[in-house]
């Protein structure tokens, strides 16, 4: 999928080798079925009109759902169908299926663990501190949460550059520098944190209105507005 994927487990009593041949061999065949790079994937036929919506499997019917919901919330600033490109429902796939694979995870037993992919990180157990990048300077963090049994996503600008649209102009988003999210799962943080970018300055409050959702945005000019809730490491 492009990314890094790392994993640390903490249990003594977990066979830990297994657990994580199984969080590797999901993430490889949800790379396979849903990458819009790869054209015999389940995404790219069903772009291309080689398989119709009934013929999908229950999982891509999951995250075209969900695809789906974050346009309508966000008045149509995100959107996985911009004109000129194929489907790409990579913003939402990525959190949902790390997600799932932390689901398996847990159900092998596992009560203490870290999985990071890419930066957006969950974790069970804690507590676990973890920090955010500076998103002007590499070498920094700009804040430290303190985590237990929660996720974390950060959208910015700083690793792809100006790879997140708004669907409603077609051009580049601003008005964010950065957007960090932390939610109960990493299938909402990472979601509503690139969607919240799409949306620019708008998307603070839309995001921090949400149900369980904490935030830490910094602007356009540098300024950084978090909710009351969210948490910074002492």
């Amino acid at each position: 999928m492009g990314f890094p994927v790392s994993l640390r487990v903490d249990d003594e009593d977990v066979p830990v080798a297994r657990a994580a041949d199984a969080v590797f061999a999901w993430l490889r065949e949800v790379d396979a079925r849903f990458s819009p790079f790869r054209a015999d994937s389940e995404v790219s036929r069903y772009d291309r009109g080689d398989l119709e919506r009934h013929e999908l499997s229950d999982d891509l019917v999951e995250v075209l759902d969900l695809c789906e919901h974050y346009r309508l919330a966000t008045g149509g600033a995100f959107d996985v169908r911009l004109p000129g490109r194929g489907l790409d429902p990579c913003a939402v796939v990525k959190g949902w299926s790390v997600q799932r694979a932390a689901d398996l995870l847990t159900a092998a037993g596992a009560q203490r663990f870290v999985l990071n992919a890419g930066g957006d990180v969950v974790v069970s157990g804690g507590p676990w501190r973890v920090g955010v990048r500076h998103p002007e300077h590499a070498d920094k963090l700009c804040t430290v949460l303190e985590l237990t049994d929660a996720a974390v996503a950060t959208s910015a600008r700083y690793e792809r550059g100006n790879h997140i649209l708004d669907a409603r102009t077609g051009h580049p988003a601003t008005g964010l520098l950065a957007m960090t999210v932390v939610t109960p799962t990493l299938t909402e943080a990472d979601a509503v944190a690139t969607a919240a970018f799409a949306m620019g300055a708008e998307g603070i409050g839309w995001a921090a209105s949400l149900p369980g959702c904490e935030v830490f945005a910094v602007d356009g000019g540098g300024r950084v507005l978090r909710t009351e809730g969210f948490p910074v490491a002492a």
